[in-house]
């Protein structure tokens, strides 16, 4: 069931409403402590908001002098909460199409593209990084703000010299003003969607799959294009593959909900950059351009992923092999290539294909299928 642009907006208005009375203010916590409450499931739940962000850093009105020095007060932490508080807000969307369902490696994965755009605040400057604004407000391509730098070519009307980023009809689209491009928070919001919108272009432009996709999108969100241009070139490896490692490293050392901090191409990434951090570590992920179902879940929320057995061969279904998506009476690779085909919007199904891949019976089709279907191709190898 496809998401509704006016419920989102009522939600965003009465979220900003909540919030206007009781603006962000800046905290500052120990390196060592998280800010969450550590009982949480975060898979499942996320981490919450425990510095209480809401959809804008401060209520609409705020100046732009005082919405840039609540963003140079961030801690490194405060940048990194930020940022999950938006994929927190957008999990079922930002997990379909990025086909990652451990949330903690988005974290990640947002935490090194951070540290290549302005090292998570840890240069002094908290969130308030501002590049390529000599021409003039709106006037560069590359002019941008944020943690994530982003862009003003993100945002809606930003002049008939730049490409409208208009796909991406599941978040809201905030039209190019100072009010909005120099609030953090929105920034992160519209960084989020800047980066989708280079996921659908690797799909739907270049016909990437796999961790291709979301490499590509990486690439795009840095230069402007989202195609393939080659495993040695050099925007692969100074950014997209770099950000992987950086992330990789976030993740393995246990560095997601402090306030430390790595700088680009640092030594102690050195582990995770000698490898390939999207085969090693992001795995066979499949991105998808599905339409979000108003209750999309992960393989942990799942009946059939929850239970305690080890055992991933297909349940028996009267008149359908499980996981013969093609129809063909056997369970092979076919499937699910045809599966992932589906999933990026180049194949349709039948109903009775639609059911055989749907092999964690929640009648849906999503990335999870496909992650199950892999997962018993590679019991029977």
């Amino acid at each position: 069931m496809k998401l509704k642009q006016k419920l989102l907006a009522a939600l965003c208005g009465g979220v900003m409403m909540l919030t206007a009375a009781a603006p962000f203010v800046p905290l500052h916590a120990s390196a060592a402590e998280i800010a969450h409450d550590p009982s949480r499931n975060v898979q499942e739940e996320g981490v919450g908001n425990p510095f209480n962000f809401g959809e804008r850093m401060a209520p609409e009105g705020t100046s732009v002098e005082e919405l840039r020095k609540l963003a140079h007060n961030m801690t490194v932490q405060q940048c990194k909460y930020a940022l999950y508080k938006e994929i927190d807000e957008h999990w079922d969307l930002i997990s379909l199409r990025f086909g990652q369902t451990e949330r903690e490696k988005v974290y990640a994965l947002f935490l090194g593209v951070g540290t290549l755009e302005s090292t998570l605040g840890g240069n002094g400057d908290g969130a308030d990084i501002e590049t390529a604004y000599s021409e003039g407000f709106g006037k560069s391509s590359a002019h941008a703000y944020g943690t994530l730098q982003t862009a003003v070519t993100a945002f809606r009307d930003p002049g008939t010299s730049f490409m409208q980023e208009e796909d991406v009809p599941e978040l809201e689209w905030y039209d190019l003003t100072k009010e909005n491009f120099y609030d953090a928070i929105i920034s992160n919001h519209m960084g989020v969607r800047k980066i989708i919108h280079f996921i659908r272009q690797a799909m739907v432009d270049y016909n990437l799959t796999g961790w291709q996709v979301v490499r590509g999108a990486l690439k795009g969100h840095n230069t402007g294009w989202a195609n393939y241009t080659g495993d040695n070139d050099g925007y692969y490896a100074n950014y997209p593959d770099e950000g992987a490692a950086l992330a990789q490293w976030y993740y393995e050392e246990g560095h997601l909900y402090d306030n430390v901090f790595a700088w680009t191409k640092a030594e102690v990434a050195a582990k995770q950059r000698a490898g390939n951090p999207w085969e090693d570590w992001w795995y066979d992920v499949e991105p998808s351009l599905a339409e979000v179902s108003a209750k999309q879940t992960t393989p942990a929320q799942t009946a059939d992923t929850t239970t305690t057995t080890t055992d991933t061969t297909p349940k028996a279904d009267p008149g359908t092999l499980m996981g013969d998506v093609n129809l063909d009476s056997s369970v092979d690779v076919a499937d699910a290539v045809l599966l992932t085909k589906y999933l990026g919007g180049t194949a349709e199904l039948t109903a009775q294909q639609g059911k055989a891949g749907d092999m964690d019976y929640n009648t849906r089709l999503t990335a999870a299928d496909l992650t199950l279907l892999k997962r018993y191709l590679l019991t029977r190898t």
